[in-house]
């Protein structure tokens, strides 16, 4: 995928930045991995908001998307390359031989006709989901699982990928994007190669109503309310004093707010970088 730059012709379109999408090969998803996604506007039960700037946006369907890859040994061909409202990255549509038909998380290189399979057996390519233990060292992989079965939730947002460094007794040593390392089990699955979509951290929506077309309202700044809404605000003009904070008081940039007895720490090598 690439991104392509538009032509002024109107003000949103002059410092719009968008995906091309011509890796998508189909607009209309599979009926049979489609259900209805209810949005609540941020509101309760009750209709009071809860949470605040959110609401609108475009109605979207949730595709039911695979993230077990737990049809081991059975080949799948891939049939589209589509596109999510629900994710950053590309989802592929694969038809196993025995007739069913699931979604997955399309890695950076997947092709329609292409065929992936799941297993210990697999070969390590892209598109292939293995066991970490089976996997060669130095692979790129994403959508890991925490535990086994669990189905993966590591690295499936779009471009992001994990690296497997070494491998200790029962554990693999993984490299996480954001800088961690940590063991995993590894009996877990993962799948070779990189997320697709990785141009997507270089989008610029253009215009305030694109982000309107999301679901997401204008976001106010603390130090633009009054004391009485807000710990930063307040003030005479336009001053903006104090410690950055959240609406409870709860100090941003730096403070830390993991819990310091978090039972996984001790999977945990290397620390994220700050």
């Amino acid at each position: 995928m690439a991104v392509k730059r538009f032509k002024p012709v109107t003000p949103g379109t002059r410092f719009r930045v968008g995906a091309d999408n011509s890796d998508i090969t189909t607009n209309v998803p599979e009926k049979t991995l489609v259900v209805s996604h209810k949005k609540s506007g941020g509101r309760n039960n009750s209709g009071k908001m809860t949470m605040r700037y959110m609401g609108g946006g475009h109605k979207q369907s949730y595709r039911l998307i695979d993230f077990k890859r737990n049809k081991f040994d059975i080949p799948a061909k891939v049939a589209t390359i589509e596109y999510d409202p629900n994710r950053s990255a590309r989802i592929a549509l694969l038809h196993f031989v025995d007739g069913e038909k699931r979604y997955m998380i399309a890695p950076e290189g997947l092709t329609v006709g292409q065929t992936v399979i799941s297993g210990e057996t697999a070969a390590p390519e892209v598109g292939n989901t293995l066991p970490l233990k089976t996997i060669p060292l130095g692979s790129i992989i994403h959508n890991i699982e925490l535990n086994p079965g669990q189905g993966g939730i590591i690295a499936r947002s779009a471009g992001t990928y994990a690296q497997l460094s070494a491998r200790d007794g029962k554990y693999a040593i993984i490299k996480l994007p954001s800088g961690e390392t940590r063991m995993i089990l590894a009996t877990c699955l993962a799948t070779i190669g990189t997320v697709s979509n990785g141009e997507k951290a270089n989008e610029v929506l253009g215009k305030a109503g694109r982000k309107r077309w999301l679901g997401r309202r204008p976001r106010v700044r603390g130090v633009a309310m009054n004391p009485v809404d807000h710990p930063m605000g307040g003030g005479e003009g336009r001053a903006s004093g104090g410690h950055p904070r959240s609406r409870k008081g709860l100090l941003a940039k730096g403070y830390k707010t993991r819990d310091k007895k978090k039972t996984s720490d001790r999977y945990i090598i290397e620390r994220r970088k700050k």
